[in-house]
């Protein structure tokens, strides 16, 4: 931790999405982000919560997450104070989730830096990722900045948003002023964009100021600004959970990205380089995981003959692959899935006719 801070340091994990594009792996009683896709056993969750470690007490560690998860994360971050874990009545998107946690740790810490990680990322080198939050946390406390931390993008990736970024004469060593955010790109515009330098992957993680954000909900989302105040005021009450189920449901579903960091003013960013990955869908293991020597991610029983680059995850059973290329074969106990690796976002969209089916038990 670094001792030239002059608030108190909090951290928050948002583990409250579906991880739909992880099918059949990942289901409504146990999403992307409780589960180990490295192959170590470790889930990614937990690993979020160990990369705090150095930089967080433990309790100073706030996890929001769906209430039907409260269990999963009770039992994968035992190191987690109980009162810690705030349960989002309904899915409200990033804005209204690190809302919540502001007016907690606010009533709680005052005006502390709150650094804002989602739960199911991977990082290969954590070395570098800790120094870039730690210059984060840093910047975010030495004034009413909003600090986003961009990735330094290695190739023309589609599936992620951009932030254009350049020099200010007003920001410290190594932090750069936010331009503009852009929308997920086509290939050519993408491609446009890694080589002028000037634009860096939009990571979804955040440090600040509890005050500081809490101003900017204020200015740009007051229907969220005026339910997270009623939440501060019987933080700690008995009437707090009531009044978060009665509340919460009411927030616009909306980004913080578009909600309030697309309008806010003193709004910063530090390039990293440390082996991001958001894990958006299967083809992302052959990024983050161990492959063989043809390049392919095998988790269980896994047999391969004259197979080239494709992603294996089976359960019990053996999977025997011959003469197969780009295919994804995702085996469980009731569900099997094989896809062709360029589809591997339309996997949600399989969830989405269970859904109309009736099909709950699937999903």
């Amino acid at each position: 931790m670094n001792d030239a801070l002059t608030r108190p340091v909090a951290a928050v994990i948002m583990a409250g999405g579906k991880g739909e594009r992880f099918w059949p792996k990942s289901r409504t009683h146990c999403p992307k982000q409780f589960l180990s896709l490295s192959g170590d056993g470790e889930t990614m969750i937990q690993k979020t919560f160990r990369r705090l470690k150095g930089l967080v007490a433990p309790e100073n560690v706030y996890v929001v997450t769906n209430a039907d998860y409260m269990t999963l994360v009770q039992e994968q971050l035992p190191e987690i104070p109980e009162e810690n874990l705030l349960r989002e009545p309904a899915a409200r998107n990033t804005a209204p989730c690190i809302a919540l946690a502001a007016a907690v740790i606010a009533k709680r810490c005052g005006d502390a830096v709150m650094l804002v990680l989602p739960a199911d990322h991977l990082i290969r080198h954590e070395d570098l990722c800790i120094d870039v939050l730690s210059r984060a946390i840093a910047a975010a406390d030495a004034g009413d900045n909003l600090v986003t931390i961009g990735i330094t993008p290695s190739y023309p990736e589609t599936g992620y948003g951009y932030i254009e970024f350049s020099r200010s004469q007003s920001a410290p060593t190594g932090v750069y002023q936010v331009d503009c955010f852009r929308e997920k790109p086509d290939l050519e515009t993408a491609r446009s964009y890694v080589e002028s330098g000037k634009f860096l992957w939009n990571s979804g993680m955040f440090a600040w100021r509890t005050a500081v954000y809490l101003d900017a909900v204020k200015e740009h989302l007051p229907a969220v600004a005026e339910i997270t105040g009623r939440l501060q005021s019987v933080c700690d009450t008995p009437d707090f959970q009531r009044v978060l189920q009665e509340e919460f449901p009411k927030m616009p579903s909306v980004s913080v990205d578009y909600g309030v960091l697309e309008h806010a003013s003193r709004l910063f960013t530090i390039p990293g380089n440390f082996g991001w990955d958001d894990v958006g869908s299967w083809p992302a293991l052959q990024r983050v995981a161990k492959t063989d020597t043809n390049g392919n991610y095998r988790n269980g029983d896994v047999l391969t003959i004259g197979t080239k680059n494709c992603i294996f995850a089976g359960s019990d059973k053996l999977i025997a692959a011959i003469g197969l290329e780009d295919i994804i074969v995702v085996d469980t106990a009731d569900a099997l899935l094989v896809c062709a690796k360029d589809a591997a976002q339309n996997v949600k969209k399989v969830t989405e006719m269970l859904r109309e089916q009736g099909r709950g038990e699937l999903l």
